[in-house]
């Protein structure tokens, strides 16, 4: 196990008190009951600009990316991370369908690259302790999407 250092830990802190603000954490809640989109199109048609979803959407993916950025660079030891932020894996994989899409509409790449080198690591990491998880996780939220669309 890596040492940890305690600016790591500090800094652990101070993005899970972010995660606690009242407004983003009614957007996560919205955005893992309720994103769901299969293309950008629909996410819009749904999700207009000015929604109030639309701004949980953003106010979400932001902030993943943003932390995603900052594990990238190795402000945070990648174990610390992902023993306590499975959540930022459940937006990855609800957006991961798109994102190809909104690269290719935005000419741009490297959109939204933080949160998925970050999830293929803690996907590797997951899978090298747990064997299957990845799969089972995957199971498990497609019967939520499916429980919520028929809601």
């Amino acid at each position: 196990m890596a040492q940890i250092t305690y600016d790591e830990v500090n800094l652990m802190l101070r993005l899970y008190d972010l995660r606690r603000e009242p407004r983003l954490r009614q957007a996560r809640a919205w955005f893992t009951d309720n994103f769901h989109p299969t293309s950008p199109e629909e996410m819009m048609e749904k999700y207009p600009q000015g929604s109030e979803e639309n701004t949980y959407i953003r106010m979400v993916i932001s902030y993943w990316e943003m932390v995603a950025s900052i594990v990238n660079r190795g402000l945070i030891n990648d174990e610390l991370f992902f023993e306590s932020n499975g959540e930022i894996w459940v937006v990855w994989d609800r957006m991961r369908t798109i994102v190809p899409t909104w690269r290719a509409a935005f000419k741009n790449p490297h959109l939204f690259q933080n949160i998925e080198v970050t999830c293929k690591r803690l996907e590797a990491w997951r899978e090298k302790r747990a064997p299957g998880s990845t799969v089972a996780m995957r199971q498990m939220l497609s019967q939520s999407k499916s429980k919520s669309k028929a809601s």
